[in-house]
């Protein structure tokens, strides 16, 4: 089976209870409670579906609810496996074209109408709807809170790194794992705050009311005076060929499998984009144990923060800029994707092509916010704020104090007279900023004393290193005067404690010393490999050191290259960063440039040379719900000179399950190639409910199933 048994920073669940089911007849075993998606994964099951209308594999894609690519019939049900819990007994089928539905003889049975009432109402229970909830319970407000996942904390119960910001103002130097259990106790605190979890919102109405699909089986009227929208972002996605084959998958799906389920669920991966939330996949694939063959950039830079993508070249991850994806290949799921460098106008350049042998291509294209219940409640002329990636796209440190400033906000709409704490905005914009300049830093040299080394040269709002040293030796230079600014060591003696080593969330700080003479001499006497004095090198270590002393490990630079090649001479472990420090003997002339050890070899990220493809662009397809090319969109456009995307609909564009929230992004492209600005088109009529629903679920026609009000002691109010 493909479960994560060892993860070096999340615990093994070893409170899951193992339960048998059927999938297309066969008897095979998951965790309870998982979801079917994930359990079948594990398994090694990647197709779940074949489309209607081509016969074509289909599969997770999204991880979230959104897309609908991994509808299953579960108990004869058509159902997203990506969010049905996993029950004993429970009879999973692969979906051959469009499904049956089950006769249903019995007369329907309304069993009762549900409801509640709530002053303000949050749809998200990620960073900023836990602190606007937080804010808002101090303030007295009824509060309830509705997220459509299990546990709540967004997106943060997937980072199983430290996070950047500020120490005092957001836990930097705090695993997102963990920040999300200190939001979700700091609202709980409140005893006017409810949270409701597995609890998507399906609707917003124009009489103040908002529908809750509960426990994905009942329904659930909540009527609110205002509303709070932190219902974060959706990845983008990408259109190439073989974008629609099981095994292309967003970073975010990617990072539910591996640390949310601890599924493995792939062997060798390729990462498309190289924001920060491509960068921080790479990791959490390593920490896995999944191999990483690259990141692919079409951009001639990083987009993401670059202390974070020299962690990942450190450990052996390349990153190739200019460069975009031209194909993904594969028979029923992912089997080899094609690369190559691309020119100043974006086309792939003659001889640069080149195929990598993975299972799995990771989209991380940026993200695009959920927003869609904010635009309704305005035009309903509902009071109504946005908070975290509802609002803008950024940092989940920047989300919490957009939570907070949101709900300040909204308590001043409805008449609350309060102060505003002028720092708040103030510090969510420095937490939002992008990178600043970059410096270049004076080399260390090492001497008796400890030195601590820093490989962080772009400005980025991070100040952890300078809050924990219990000396205060570590300053920020000032240059803005806030946590923009880059660390120094400014103080006369660094005790080595290593704090700032284990905090550091780019992995980018280092300690180092001269080895006193008798050991030094020791060292060479040995055989140690030594051109000279000999130094001490402490590097943090974020993976399973269940290796010896002694162990050699390859050691880098700030950009990945190799250095020397060392024994490990101590590990010792910081259990409140949950952080290895390693310590290792090394020439003197290179302590100061070690900055890292490598993880994976660099055959890892081996490819061989190939053709450009043909340009399939046009043959390939763009809705995904039913099938469309790109092709047909762009005849379509330009034989009724479409100047409103509706018309697509038409075409079955944007009909599908997932409601066009996939092709909605990349219908755009469909204009352009038909001559026409995007601009300039009439965008597309939002769908009624936001998810699909069984139509006996409005009226809770199964509740008399459930034993009338059972449900409703599941988390209801």
């Amino acid at each position: 089976m493909n479960r994560i048994e060892n993860h070096p920073i999340l615990q093994s669940r070893k409170d899951r209870r193992q339960i048998r089911f059927y999938f297309d007849g066969d008897e095979i075993a998951g965790f309870e409670g998982e979801p079917v998606a994930s359990a079948l994964i594990a398994l090694g099951h990647h197709v779940f579906s074949y489309h209607h209308k081509d016969g074509a594999p289909q599969g997770l894609f999204c991880a979230n609810g959104q897309c609908s690519q991994c509808t299953m019939l579960i108990d004869g049900i058509p159902k997203k496996s990506c969010m049905t819990p996993l029950s004993e007994g429970m009879d999973v089928r692969t979906l051959y074209g469009l499904p049956h539905l089950p006769a249903e003889d019995e007369p329907l049975v309304q069993a009762e109408r549900r409801s509640a009432r709530t002053d303000i109402f949050i749809i998200g229970a990620g960073p900023a709807g836990l602190a606007a909830a937080a804010e808002l319970g101090r303030m007295g407000y009824q509060v309830l809170v509705a997220d459509d996942k299990a546990q709540a904390g967004g997106k943060l119960v997937l980072q199983t790194h430290k996070f950047f910001g500020s120490e005092a103002d957001c836990y930097a130097g705090t695993r997102g794992i963990d920040i999300a259990h200190i939001l979700e106790d700091e609202a709980k605190r409140h005893p006017s705050v409810t949270i409701l979890t597995n609890a998507p919102v399906v609707g917003i109405y124009k009489d103040r009311k908002a529908g809750i699909y509960l426990n994905y089986e009942s329904y659930l009227l909540v009527e609110f005076t205002a509303l709070v929208v932190a219902a974060g972002a959706r990845e983008k996605a990408l259109h190439f060929p073989g974008w629609d084959l099981p095994g292309v998958i967003g970073a975010g799906a990617f990072q539910t499998l591996v640390n949310r389920d601890l599924v493995k669920a792939y062997r060798k991966i390729l990462i498309i984009g190289s924001g920060n939330v491509g960068l921080i996949a790479a990791y959490h694939a390593l920490q896995a144990g999944i191999t990483v063959a690259g990141i692919i950039e079409v951009a001639g830079r990083v987009n993401g923060y670059q202390v974070h993508a020299d962690k990942i070249r450190r450990m052996g991850v390349p990153i190739s800029l200019n460069s975009t994806i031209l194909k993904a290949e594969g028979r029923d799921k992912v089997e080899r994707a094609i690369v190559a460098a691309v020119d100043e106008k974006g086309q792939p350049v003659a001889g640069t092509a080149r195929a990598y042998e993975v299972d799995a291509v990771l989209i991380a294209a940026g993200l695009s916010p959920c927003n869609e219940f904010l635009e309704q409640a305005r035009r309903y002329g509902i009071m109504a704020v946005a908070a975290g990636d509802a609002a803008e796209i950024a940092e989940a440190s920047s989300a919490m104090y957009g939570g907070k400033t949101a709900a300040m906000d909204l308590a001043s709409m409805l008449g609350k007279k309060i102060i505003v704490n002028p720092e708040w905005e103030m510090t969510r914009k420095v937490l939002a900023s992008r990178p600043g300049d970059s410096y270049e830093r004076s080399p260390v040299v090492p001497g008796s004393e400890w030195r601590p080394v820093f490989f962080c040269s772009e400005e980025i709002p991070c100040n952890p290193c300078a809050t924990v040293c219990p000396i205060g030796a570590i300053q920020l230079r000032p240059m803005h005067s806030n946590i923009m600014d880059l660390p120094y060591f400014e103080g006369n003696r660094c005790t080595g404690c290593g704090s700032c080593v284990a905090v550091c969330p780019g992995l980018a700080i280092t300690l180092v010393r001269r080895i006193p003479g008798e050991k030094a001499l020791a060292d060479k006497a040995s055989g140690d490999k030594a051109s000279g004095d000999r130094a001490q090198v402490v590097l943090p270590w974020e993976f399973n050191a269940d290796f010896d002393i002694g162990t050699e490990l390859d050691l880098v630079d700030q950009k990945g290259d190799f250095v020397e090649r060392a024994p490990v001479v101590l590990k010792r472990r910081v259990s409140s960063r949950n952080t290895w420090l390693l310590t290792f003997h090394v020439d003197i002339a290179h302590a100061s440039k070690i900055a890292g050890i490598r993880v994976q070899p660099q055959e890892a990220s081996a490819f061989q040379s190939a053709e450009i493809p043909a340009d399939g662009a046009a043959d390939t397809v763009l809705c995904r719900c039913e099938r469309v090319t790109l092709g047909e969109i762009v005849e379509f456009i330009r034989n009724n000179k479409v100047r409103d995307i509706n018309q697509l609909k038409s075409l079955r564009v944007g009909m599908g399950a997932c409601g066009g929230k996939t092709c909605s992004q990349l219908v755009g492209k469909a204009f352009r190639l038909a001559g026409t600005d995007p601009a300039e088109v009439e965008p597309a009529t939002q769908r009624p409910l936001f998810m699909e629903m069984p139509m006996g679920a409005a009226v809770n026609e199964g509740l008399h199933k459930l034993g009338g009000k059972e449900a409703g002691a599941r988390g209801a109010p």
